[in-house]
């Protein structure tokens, strides 16, 4: 549901979503922008508009487990993939999780 709340917020604002995923307490977004594109002003209207649909629909459920009004936190980080090719930044945002689903204990 998320990942479709962002694609259509991204498409109304003449933004493509390349990827999408993420862990128990962020996610991960690749998209591409149009220079007049307000990126803060983005970024928030992803996370205010996303907060409201989502506590809409899972209103009993969410009062469990978030019971301040805040869904997202403050804070957000976009990064441009300058140096790393778009498939590098795709296949790291497709293996969230992954590492701690794959990884072992450390050995003593």
């Amino acid at each position: 549901m998320l990942e479709n709340i962002f694609k259509r917020l991204l498409n109304s604002q003449g933004c493509i979503l390349i990827e999408f995923n993420g862990e128990a307490d962020h996610v991960h977004v690749l998209f591409e922008a149009p220079p007049q594109v307000k990126l803060s002003q983005l970024i928030n209207t992803l996370k205010t508009v996303s907060s409201r649909l989502i506590k809409k629909e899972f209103k009993s459920h969410i009062e469990n487990f978030y019971p301040k009004s805040a869904f997202w936190s403050r804070s957000y980080l976009i990064i441009s993939t300058g140096g790393a090719s778009i498939d590098i930044v795709k296949e790291y945002i497709q293996n969230q999780d992954q590492k701690k689903l794959n990884s072992s204990p450390p050995k003593s």
